[in-house]
This record gives C-alpha cells, structure tokens and sequence, in this order.
C-alpha cells in the first residue's frame, strides 16, 4: 500500500511511525511533514490547507489510503472532496468535522442527546457577551467558537479577566474568525482525562486512556496550551469509570450520531472532567489528540492499517484490538515564550543522545543548512515505556535532559497525580 498521511506535527510523527510497522505499507508519504517523519517517510512540499493540491497529488502517485492528522483540513471537507474523487481517506466528513470546528455546535449536540457536560450559553455580540459575564460564577470559562489551534480557552477568575477575554477574542480577533461567536460555560471542578475512540458509523471502541497537561506550567497553572504531556493508561480511569463512560457517555454519542444521521468514520477524541457528580464532556476532537497519541500508539500492537480498513468498511465490532500493558509518558518540550510569542530557529543538539528505546516525536521542528532547528511552539514530544508510569516518567525526563537548545522549556510533572 502507499500512504500518504496530512500533517506536521508530534501527533503525525507518531502515526507515520506506527504505520511504517504494518506489513501491508510499501510506501508512505507525508504532507508537509518534518524532519523527524522524513527519517521514515518521503516529505511533499504541500500544505494541510491545500486540499485541491493534496488530491491530485494522491491520484497521480495512486495513494491508497490518506490519513488525515489535523483538524483543519477536516472541518474544510477533505474527506467529503477525496471521497468525490473516488480516493480512500480514513477522515470523517465535513458535517461531523463540526463537533470540533464549532464548540456551539458540539454542546448543542449534547445538550440534545443527553450527554453530561457545563452549562453554558452562546454570544456572538459581544455586548450581550459582557452582560452574560458571571452568569455561572467565577471562575468561569469562556471558548472561541472556531479552531484555535487548542488555545481558544479562557479560564478567567474574575470579571476583569473575562472583560479582557472577550476584548481579545471578540474585539482583536486574536484567534481571527474563531472569535465570532463563544461560548460561555460554567468551570468545572475535578480531573481531567482523555478518551479516544475508534468509530465506524455504527460501533465505537475505546482505546486506552491518557491524560493530558494542558497547562504551561507545573501543578498545572498559566495559560492553555496545546498540551505540555501525557502519560498512558491515567491514573484516574479506573475499569468503573471506563464502564461509566461506556454507558453514559459513548452510548449516548453513538444514538446521537444515529439520530442526527452523522455517518461518523474515523477518530472520536472526548476530553472529560470527571467531577464529584460524574465525568462530564469537556470537548470532543475528530481526529488523533496530540500529544495523547504520542503515548496510545506507542502501546498499540495492532496492525492500525487493519484496524483504519476496518472502519472503512464498517467491520470495526469484527476487529480485535490489541494494547501492550507497559505504560508510556510523552514530556513535551517546547520553545521559550510559548504558549505567547516565542522564537524559532534554535538549533536542537543532543538528538543523537537519545536512548534507543526512548522515541523522540518532532512536533515543531524543520531542517536548515544541515541541522535540526526549531519551528514552533511545541517542539519534541520525548516518549518512554516503562513497566510503571513511574519508570516510564524517569526514563522521559533521563533523555529530555541529553537534548539541548536555547531557551528549551518542559513541565517537570508529566506522569504525577495532580491535586484537584
């Protein structure tokens, strides 16, 4: 098979890695990629946003499968177009896109499906926004509506906090169109946790859980970012709560799908908050979460070509799922000033160091004049196994320290139990 995978970052790396694995890979190809995937795959000069692009350079070089990793070129349509062209695209459509590419959407899906998740209300002028300021209380959160690249939340804790939010979000557009409308939700208390799902339109499957750190900072304080680390399975998710979710939430989704005819295909990532009065939905994502991916296909042993196949082909309750019982941490490291204004092009020495059992996931990295520098906010995403999340934690941070470059920056609590 040749494969062609959309995607440049730590959550891409990861799949190109576990697709290189299967036996039925001949060839895989990625768009734009970076350094790290061109180590194993072919790099093409194509941007995630260039759909017409993409599609004709899938029927020249007769790509069997895409795989889709960010969210933008899915809430464009990318499926809805190469599924036009007669080309297999393991990606859900545009109009299930909009579970992720429109908060209002998604909790306006759960509220009518009975799903848990925050109260909340939605704005799109911003007059109205100020006057809905505290509705729930302080603190109070406050979401573009759009894509914004996992920064377009706002945890405010006071009023002034809120104000300046919605100047930002509303009024400067700092997350451009995002901002036209928000949504206004009451905060929720507890632990948050991560669960991806394999869907087929008519069978979801859980993987294994993760729990992410959104936070810049250790004990989790500072802005939202994309996400400074992950560990695999949580530490929270028992097999009580994983049967919980299973029947509160999962099966809830999946009678929503059926009822609003979402032909769902693909990724399901749901973020939860799991608070004293159960686990609440958060978000939903409709692709791979990054960097949980980073730490669920690492313990991954299934062949994820037959399980993509599958889907496609709505066999998914026929496919058995396989996971590894080592536990995994992925510490990201990332530029100085991220998750505000950071620079790029530092040279990134020490890669060579790594152990060779410790797998190191580029995120925003690029090549220039024979080095690797880096071209992002969030730059390695440096993964370990380990017999406990403990030992798999230790091994992380052991080969986070042999990398080097200017301004570097990591949480030094990845793996550990935060205190609610």
């Amino acid at each position: 098979m040749r494969i062609l995978v959309v995607g440049s970052g730590g959550r891409e790396h990861a799949l190109v890695w576990k697709l290189m694995q299967s036996p039925k890979v001949d060839k895989i190809y990625c768009a734009p990629g970076n350094p790290g995937i061109g180590r194993l795959a072919e790099l093409i000069d194509l941007q995630v946003d260039d759909i017409g692009g993409l599609c004709s350079f899938a029927k020249e070089k007769e790509i069997d499968l895409t795989v889709v990793g960010p969210e933008v070129p899915l809430v464009m349509g990318i499926a809805d177009r190469f599924e036009e062209e007669g080309l297999r695209i393991f990606a859900p459509n545009r109009a299930c896109a909009q579970l992720e590419g429109s908060k209002a959407f998604a909790k306006e899906f759960m509220i009518r499906h009975q799903i848990p998740t925050a109260k909340y209300i939605e704005c799109t002028d911003v007059e109205a926004a100020r006057k809905a300021l505290g509705i729930y209380g302080y603190p109070m959160v406050i979401k573009a509506d759009g894509l914004a690249a996992g920064k377009g939340v706002v945890i405010a804790e006071r009023q002034e906090d809120a104000l300046k939010a919605l100047e930002e979000i509303m009024e400067a557009k700092v997350f451009g169109a995002a901002g036209d409308k928000i949504v206004i939700e009451e905060f929720l208390t507890g632990t948050e946790a991560s669960v991806l799902c394999f869907v087929d339109g008519t069978i979801i499957k859980p993987m294994v859980s993760a729990q992410d750190y959104k936070k810049i900072f250790d004990e989790d304080k500072g802005p939202n970012t994309g996400g400074m680390g992950t560990y695999s399975p949580s530490h929270v998710y028992d097999r009580q709560l994983e049967t919980h979710v299973e029947e509160r939430i999962l099966r809830s989704i999946m009678e929503g799908f059926r009822k609003d005819g979402l032909d769902f295909k693909g990724i399901l990532f749901i973020g939860l908050m799991l608070t004293e009065d159960g686990p609440k939905v958060l978000e939903f994502n409709t692709r791979f979460g990054d960097p949980e991916t980073q730490v669920i296909l690492t313990r991954l042993e299934t062949d994820l070509i037959e399980i993509m196949e599958s889907i496609l082909e709505n066999k998914l309750e026929e496919q058995e799922i396989l996971w590894c019982e080592q536990k995994t941490v992925c510490v990201i490291v990332a530029a100085g000033g991220y998750p505000d204004a950071y620079e790029k092009g530092r040279v990134i020495s020490g890669l060579d160091k790594v152990d060779a059992d410790v797998i190191v996931f580029h995120a925003g990295t690029k090549a220039h004049e024979g080095q690797v520098v880096t071209n992002g906010g969030r730059v390695l995403g440096v993964t370990a196994w380990g017999d406990t999340v403990e030992a798999a934690r230790e091994k992380a941070y052991e080969n986070v320290d042999k990398i080097h470059f200017e301004g570097m920056y990591s949480r030094k609590d990845i793996g550990k139990q935060l205190k609610v």
